[in-house]
């Protein structure tokens, strides 16, 4: 069975360095100032190895994936 994945960003922990955008540019945009904002919280199963690079890069740990 397949479990669903949702995107999800710590808005507190963030700093705005871009890295998710760069990386996963399907699911993650950024606003005027640089920060994250989310195009789609469910990750496809297409984009799963791509958001996991993305969390794993984040150098804040600000964003994360969870199993829904």
């Amino acid at each position: 069975m397949t479990h669903t994945r949702t995107l999800r960003v710590d808005r507190i922990a963030c700093t705005g360095r871009g890295l998710c955008a760069e990386l996963l540019p399907e699911l993650v945009d950024l606003d005027e100032w640089g920060y994250p904002v989310l195009l789609r919280t469910t990750v496809p199963a297409r984009l799963r190895g791509h958001a996991r690079r993305a969390v794993a890069a984040c150098p804040v740990l600000a964003l994360r994936t969870d199993r829904g």
